[in-house]
């Protein structure tokens, strides 16, 4: 599975992007997808996961009520609605699949994540 993350791009505080993240290869049906991020000299952490039944998602605390992970299974696509970008949310934004239908709790662990996209650059200027 090869995952491409796209949509990034430069706003201004207080905008919006929204980022999408598609597969060659294989449907997603099954599995679970996450949205992480690695802000300048910080380690890579979670963003928001869900598995894409849709019956669970998982926001970190400092993006909830901002950002929301969704997707389109007819596209089979995973997006990551980002509003009332803040210059702290400047990271490369990394999409995620595991093979599994995870619980809630194990969304956030990147261990729990079988691939990865290459990262898209999400820059927000005050």
């Amino acid at each position: 599975v090869q995952l491409q993350a796209s949509g990034g791009g430069l706003v201004q505080a207080g905008g919006s992007l929204r980022l999408a993240c598609t597969a060659s290869g294989r449907t997603f049906s099954g599995y679970s997808m996450g949205w992480f991020r690695q802000r300048p000299g910080k380690e890579r952490e979670f963003v928001a996961g869900m598995r894409w039944s849709g019956s669970t998602r998982n926001h970190a605390s400092s993006v909830k009520g901002r950002f929301s992970i969704s997707r389109d299974t007819a596209k089979n696509t995973l997006f990551l609605q980002m509003n009332d970008l803040k210059p702290d949310d400047t990271a490369v934004y990394f999409c995620a699949a595991s093979q599994f239908s995870l619980i809630h709790s194990a969304l956030p662990s990147e261990e729990s994540y079988h691939y990865w996209g290459q990262g898209t650059l999400v820059t927000v200027s005050s």
